[in-house]
């Protein structure tokens, strides 16, 4: 009986860190496309310098090789990240700044619209 309860503990367990490793790829993912912008715009730049360079080594897949190896890299950080949040047992779920994922609004904020202070007022 024990033996079967502890089994079922440890499939749950790699479950929920695999649930756990694949939001953090997404969310670092998401992260990195929209507030890693300008970093995208530097790799781009170096990337199409490098191109250039190689060109003169490898002409026909210099632009194959520098575009691989941004994609490489990019995915090998994500997913190191990924990886190393999880097994550090950082779950998504007690980080401040991903509410967003969850779906939870923020409960101190309140929209007051411009036209406010003239309608606010009025019965309608």
């Amino acid at each position: 009986m024990t033996l079967s309860q502890s089994q079922s503990f440890k499939n749950v367990y790699y479950i929920l860190a695999i649930k756990s490793f694949l939001i953090w790829v997404f969310a670092l993912t998401v992260c990195l496309l929209i507030i890693g912008f300008p970093l995208i715009i530097l790799m781009v730049t170096i990337g199409s310098l490098a191109a250039v360079v190689l060109q003169s080594v490898l002409p026909v897949s210099a632009v194959l090789v520098v575009a691989s190896s941004i994609l490489g890299f990019n995915l090998l950080g994500i997913i190191l990240g990924a990886a190393m949040l999880t097994m550090k047992g950082v779950h998504p779920q007690e980080v401040n700044w991903l509410r967003w994922l969850h779906g939870e609004a923020d409960p101190t904020h309140t929209s007051i619209y411009a036209a406010c202070p003239l309608t606010c007022d009025l019965k309608g």
